[in-house]
């Protein structure tokens, strides 16, 4: 257990005081830190009356579910699996830039019905601060379904959330973020199971053949793979054996093409791109 600032056991206190007031609540949880931290609490806080939820639908990375449950068992709160049905939705199969705010809004709608069953009166996501700041269309979804963002309300930005989740003892404290593999569809190009599960098969590669925790593949125009590893680790792409490897599995997987982005890992590199036309792209019109 690790100490926290005065000013994060503030936050600590705050976070637990908040969840407590809210009567039966239920954690939009994947598995990441953030979701934990607020799964955490709101087992401390509400103790039975607590249950987290996770989605699970094709563009899940594997082992997340797996993930998920072994989690929940670490911090005892009760854990539900829901089967969400983005890939059914037309406008989330374009993929253009608020592509997350149809998926949120299938997730959140599909828990609202499920309420009662589930036995929750409030929704929880695991926002924090530091997500104010990046293109996160799945947080207009948020605010038309009430669902609250505790992190966010009592002032906690990423580091302040790995702080606490140390401090718990959570084993997901240092996990890399693991958005979903729809994320690494460039806008566009329409989302699909095959292509999703194409990243995921990569991605699982070369993790195991890199022994890289954190990397992105990149699904681009025309079957290109684009690589985004970490600097250091990019020297291992120079020796001749492993290189062909690295080939030959993504061409066998369906890759056309297979290049290295000599800027390495970045977390949402696709949105660097997006003008501020695309970024002011909002839901259809009910007439559209």
């Amino acid at each position: 257990m690790t100490t926290l600032t005065n000013h994060q056991t503030f936050q600590q206190e705050q976070l637990l005081c908040l969840i407590s007031t809210l009567g039966r609540v239920g954690v939009a949880f994947s598995g990441g830190v953030d979701s934990a931290v607020v799964a955490r609490a709101a087992r401390e806080a509400c103790g039975e009356r607590a249950v987290a939820i996770t989605a699970v639908s094709p563009s899940l990375p594997s082992g997340e579910w797996d993930e998920a449950q072994r989690l929940a068992r670490e911090i005892g709160i009760r854990h539900q699996r829901v089967d969400t049905s983005e890939f059914t939705n037309p406008d989330y199969l374009r993929n253009a830039p608020n592509r997350c705010y149809f998926c949120k809004s299938e997730l959140y709608g599909r828990l609202e019905s499920l309420a009662p069953q589930l036995g929750i009166d409030v929704l929880l996501n695991g926002a924090n601060l530091d997500d104010q700041g990046d293109w996160r269309p799945g947080m207009k979804a948020a605010r038309e379904f009430a669902v609250r963002s505790p992190l966010i309300e009592v002032g906690m930005t990423k580091a302040d959330v790995r702080a606490l989740a140390r401090h718990w003892g959570l084993s997901a404290w240092d996990k890399p973020a693991t958005p979903c593999l729809s994320s690494r569809i460039a806008y566009g190009l329409e989302v699909t199971p095959e292509r999703v599960s194409r990243v995921d098969r990569a991605e699982q590669f070369l993790r195991t053949t890199l022994g890289v925790r954190e990397l992105r593949v990149r699904h681009e125009v025309n079957d290109l793979a684009r690589l985004e590893l970490p600097l250091s680790t990019v020297t291992a792409l120079l020796d001749p054996v492993i290189r062909q490897k690295v080939s030959d599995e993504l061409h066998a997987l369906g890759f056309r093409y297979v290049t290295l982005d000599l800027d390495g890992f970045r977390s949402g590199s696709m949105n660097m791109g997006l003008s501020l036309v695309d970024l002011a792209v909002g839901p259809p019109s009910a007439s559209s």
